[in-house]
């Protein structure tokens, strides 16, 4: 653990460089906004990395309901604690510290008290309800941040806190299948893909048709296989991953799903799912979701990711260039994942 700097406070701007949403559909605006403060049970860090992910293009696309705005994007926070607010005893200024997309919730409905606080009715979610990480500094709620290892590069490690954590949690959806197809070979599937042959599993990457460079990029990950989303695996598959937000996936996974197989959805934003016949759900596959994350899945795979160990394929770019990097994932053209350095 870090040691805090003795004068952290002292060296504190008033003002900071973000990068802020004021209307759906529109580009990001750079813009200067005073240093937030932190409240009781809140952090303010200093931001050192902050992924670029697609709920983010989803968010300033408007296909995100009732987003607060003018709102600062981005969920995949590294950062250095610089001020813990009252009553936050567990971290120190100077610490590494992840922030993922679940930023808060209730605490004592039934979901939080079962550990399933991912379902909480009255969630919110970091730069969706809650400013987020385009910026030089912001605010977390100390029960949704991550210790990190000091030796992780912060560029690298940013993926890991949604695209990783979203994807640990579909793996583990799919217990303990064999043959897995990841539909949508982006910052999710590149990451969890490392995690599933590294458990033994035979991967099944999945593209855009004529993308033949994210199929070599799977083949280099360990994917014992690579083709388009509508080609059919030379094997059936145990369970499918579906990380594009493209519905028209789910009948061609399901028809590529052995009997018994699992498809796991697991954007939080999907097109419209077209009508299939039956025969091909019959036989007791199954269809479900993935809904945001745990703070179990954090402690999990932030252990795991090491021990495989996760690489990340990162582009970095600075912080006024999120329009560019944005713009960049919309078109597909990024083999792993986009960073913003502030």
């Amino acid at each position: 653990m870090s040691r805090p700097h003795p004068n952290a406070l002292a060296q504190l701007p008033c003002s900071m460089r973000a990068m802020q949403l004021e209307r759906p559909g529109e580009a990001l605006r750079a813009v200067r906004l005073a240093v937030p403060h932190p409240g009781p049970g809140q952090v303010l860090l200093r931001v050192e990395a902050c992924g670029v992910c697609r709920t983010d293009l989803h968010l300033i696309d408007g296909e995100l309901p009732d987003p607060v705005l003018p709102m600062i994007p981005g969920h995949e926070i590294v950062g250095r604690v610089v001020e813990p607010g009252e009553g936050v005893t567990d971290l120190v200024p100077g610490q590494r510290i992840g922030v993922p997309w679940l930023g808060w919730t209730c605490g004592h409905c039934s979901f939080c008290e079962s550990q399933r606080e991912n379902l909480c009715d009255t969630a919110r979610f970091t730069g969706y309800q809650i400013q987020g990480g385009y910026a030089e500094y912001t605010v977390a709620d100390a029960r949704y941040c991550f210790p990190l290892d000091e030796a992780l590069d912060a560029a690298e490690a940013a993926p890991l806190l949604c695209a990783g954590l979203i994807g640990y949690r579909a793996l583990e959806m799919a217990d303990e299948a064999r043959r897995i197809g990841l539909y949508g070979f982006g910052a999710a599937a590149h990451i969890i893909a490392q995690v599933a042959v590294w458990q033994g599993r035979e991967v099944y990457a999945f593209t855009r048709p004529g993308d033949d460079a994210s199929q070599a990029f799977a083949r280099q990950l360990g994917a014992c296989w690579a083709g388009a989303g509508d080609e059919r695996p030379p094997h059936p598959l145990d369970a499918a991953l579906i990380f594009a937000p493209a519905g028209e996936l789910v009948p061609a996974a399901l028809r590529a799903v052995a009997k018994g197989g699992t498809v796991v959805c697991a954007g939080i934003h999907m097109s419209t799912i077209p009508a299939f016949p039956y025969d091909i759900l019959w036989g007791e596959r199954r269809i479900v979701s993935v809904a945001n994350l745990t703070r179990r899945d954090g402690d999990e795979f932030l252990a795991l990711a090491p021990k495989v160990p996760v690489r990340t394929e990162v582009v970095r770019f600075p912080l006024e260039e999120a329009n560019d990097a944005l713009e960049r994932l919309r078109r597909g053209a990024l083999q792993g994942a986009a960073v913003l350095l502030p």
